[in-house]
């Protein structure tokens, strides 16, 4: 086998997986785990979402939208209120503490964004992020939503704390 510099897709493999367990690490502080974090991202982007819309938007099967929402719940991030025009459904909004807590893991995201990118100036972080932006249109990602959600409840993979 040939040694010489490793490839672009090796590279970005590597440093996702450090991004996700430096970001966990970050998430941990706060007592929360990366999908809280994306879920309570999502309910502040959009108040009123409900959860078969969260569960769609996020790839994320409806059993573990249920679960990931009662842990918010019972720890006074997220209210689940009646549908006024589909009382069958929840609609569902960040509570006064997951507003709190939401500003928080802004800020430790900030943090996160400054360690993986520490090394390169401003330049060159703005290059790279229009670089990976450009990689992730072609490749047709969906944008603010990361693509673990769809593995998670299924075999072999985490489930949440709490």
């Amino acid at each position: 086998m040939e040694s010489g510099p490793d490839t672009a897709a090796f590279l970005l493999a590597q440093l996702g997986h450090r991004a996700a367990a430096l970001f966990a690490e970050q998430m941990a502080t706060v007592e929360l785990t990366p999908p809280h974090a994306g879920i309570l991202r999502a309910i502040g982007a959009q108040p009123g979402l409900s959860q078969q819309s969260l569960s769609t938007q996020l790839s994320l099967l409806p059993s573990r939208v249920v679960s990931y929402v009662d842990d918010l719940e019972d720890r006074g991030y997220v209210e689940r209120r009646r549908n006024p025009d589909d009382r069958r459904l929840h609609a569902l909004y960040l509570s006064t503490d997951g507003k709190k807590i939401l500003r928080r893991i802004g800020e430790l995201a900030r943090r996160h964004d400054e360690l993986m990118t520490a090394g390169l100036d401003a330049a060159q972080r703005d290059t790279l992020r229009e670089l990976l932006q450009t990689l992730a249109d072609h490749h047709e990602l969906t944008p603010h939503v990361h693509p673990g959600f769809r593995n998670l409840g299924r075999a072999g993979s985490v489930k949440p704390a709490g």
